[in-house]
């Protein structure tokens, strides 16, 4: 398992994984071996922290789910990640197929869909109007993870913790924070696969949405 401070002083060679917060950091460095984790911290305001040299750059966490169908402990892998800016456009996910066949040979629930960055929690109409343009999970930092990325692949998982029928304000998202934790922490072993495969060449680094 690799620190934050080993990713300043050592070339990486492979995947980067980032969480938001250290609660999300140490959930997933559980089943980590190898691959370093940097902590970017609330809407990624310290994202100046990733390396420039790492093959990939991995977002992982907690997300709100937009599709009803999704529910609390779900995973979703993006094929895409969308800002919301009038200007941003769509960064395809490197190979997320691939990376959701790994997480369910774990025996974890996934799916693979469209991820958007908000800049605050969405609700009502306009957790319904994100659904509506295709949208599952909203987030506040991999589209601005993935624009530091430049032209290095980038992947995203999220754990539904809420969604439209379980809102986040809640005494439940307590139980259901612990459970996405659990979830989270399960991941390791397989981003630790897909990023062996994509740096390997055995998959192409982008994969375009289905």
């Amino acid at each position: 398992m690799i620190s934050d401070d080993a990713v300043e002083s050592l070339p990486v060679v492979g995947p980067v994984v980032c969480a938001a917060l250290g609660m999300e950091a140490r959930a997933v460095r559980r089943g980590l071996a190898r691959t370093p984790v940097v902590v970017v911290g609330y809407r990624a305001r310290r994202a100046d922290r990733l390396p420039d040299d790492c093959a990939a750059l991995v977002t992982v966490g907690f997300g709100g789910a937009l599709d009803e169908r999704l529910r609390p402990g779900d995973v979703l892998v993006a094929d895409e990640i969308r800002g919301t800016g009038p200007d941003t456009r769509p960064v395809p996910c490197s190979a997320p197929r691939l990376l959701a066949e790994e997480l369910i040979r774990d025996g974890l629930s996934v799916q693979v869909g469209p991820l958007v960055t908000t800049t605050r929690i969405v609700r009502g109409r306009e957790r319904a109007a994100l659904a509506a343009q295709g949208a599952r999970v909203a987030d506040m930092e991999s589209a601005l993870v993935a624009a530091r990325a430049g032209a290095r692949p980038v992947a995203a998982v999220r754990i539904v913790v809420d969604g439209p029928g379980h809102p986040l304000l809640h005494p439940g998202t307590i139980g259901r924070g612990l459970a996405a934790r659990r979830v989270l922490a399960r991941t390791g072993p397989a981003l630790e696969r897909w990023g062996v495969l994509l740096v390997s060449g055995a998959q192409p680094p982008c994969s375009p949405p289905p």
